[in-house]
């Protein structure tokens, strides 16, 4: 029996952000983009990101993981909010996941291995903080580079 396309509803992807009070996820944007000197709408992307991805890494206990240059700084803005973070990840995990800092191993096949997994998760990817967008051409863009 053919599917009728005009019944089929999409899939929502799920977001970093939902994982967190909404109040506790304007605080990390506020101090990310203080702290890095990024513009808010860039923080919130970087924020939502990389919630997704400590997401994923705790969920799967994927230490073989590595964020993104792009997305480091919102794992390390969750991080500095030490107590909602240890809370989050105990209630999430029952376990607490240290940053093991992999940033040599930051390669382009690396970041499509993590946003496949992130996407795995069903998270939406935004694949410009990753390196990972199409009209990244290398070796202008490696990955991590300022054109993506």
């Amino acid at each position: 029996m053919p599917i009728n396309r005009e019944t089929v509803s999409p899939v929502a992807l799920r977001r970093g952000r939902d994982l967190v009070d909404p109040e506790l996820f304007d605080r990390l944007v506020a101090f990310c983009a203080d702290e890095y000197g990024v513009e808010r709408c860039v923080a919130d992307r970087v924020m939502d990101q990389a919630i997704a991805f400590v997401y994923v890494l705790g969920s799967r206990k994927a230490y073989d993981m590595a964020p993104s240059r792009r997305v480091d700084p919102g794992w390390h803005t969750f991080m500095l909010h030490t107590q909602e973070y240890a809370d989050w990840y105990h209630e999430q995990f029952g376990f607490f996941a240290h940053h093991a800092p992999k940033s040599k191993l930051r390669t382009r096949d690396l970041m499509v291995s993590v946003t496949d997994r992130i996407k795995a998760a069903g998270f939406d990817v935004d694949a410009r903080l990753w390196g990972t967008a199409a009209e990244c051409n290398q070796p202008a863009c490696c990955g991590d580079g300022p054109c993506c």
